[in-house]
């Protein structure tokens, strides 16, 4: 997340967010937190526009809910049809040698979807936790070589291969060649339950 005037404006409209999601199900801060796995201190300090949580941390929220992270992020409700720009692009993962988890866009629930835009420079490596149950993803190798690993098996993907698995399995993406990969992922979310 680039400079201060842009965390804070996400962070506004995460806390905007938030609060209205929990607030239409009835949910209190602790029902949230035993639903997401998130701490209520960091629910609150969320809610609050004190946070900046990480990309797992984001994921977790949008599943309990069954939103998509960019919902959470943008406070307000879909249009018809709504374009989007580069602009629009978050970056929600950084990894240690400049790779980037960039989510381009996404659609409303019911059965909201995710576009992302990944790029892993070679050694680096994202996941292994499940995502929510019913949960799917799928995965684009544009160029460069991906290891995907889903429930403890290895997958080698090369430029061309596309890979679909349940994301409530735990899984991981990492590079393990010399070369950039580049990914465009898509993640289907299923309506929150309850």
């Amino acid at each position: 997340m680039a400079d201060t005037a842009e965390t804070a404006g996400i962070s506004g409209a995460l806390a905007r967010t938030v609060a209205a999601l929990r607030a239409e199900r009835g949910w209190s801060l602790d029902s949230l937190a035993g639903r997401s796995g998130v701490s209520k201190g960091v629910l609150v300090a969320m809610e609050q526009g004190r946070a900046n949580p990480n990309l797992a941390t984001l994921a977790r929220i949008g599943d309990a809910f069954g939103v998509p992270v960019t919902r959470l992020l943008e406070g307000g409700d879909e249009a018809v049809v709504r374009i989007g720009s580069r602009q629009d692009a978050r970056v929600l993962w950084s990894g240690s040698a400049g790779g980037t988890g960039t989510v381009i866009a996404a659609t409303p629930p019911p059965w909201a979807a995710e576009l992302w835009r990944w790029q892993l420079e070679p050694g680096e490596r994202f996941g292994g936790d499940s995502h929510a149950p019913g949960l799917r993803e799928l995965t684009f190798v544009e160029s460069g070589e991906l290891t995907l690993t889903v429930a403890g098996r290895v997958y080698q993907l090369g430029p061309g291969e596309s890979a679909r698995f349940p994301g409530d399995l735990p899984h991981g993406y990492a590079n393990a060649g010399n070369d950039r990969a580049v990914l465009t992922m898509v993640c289907v979310i299923p309506p929150a339950v309850g």
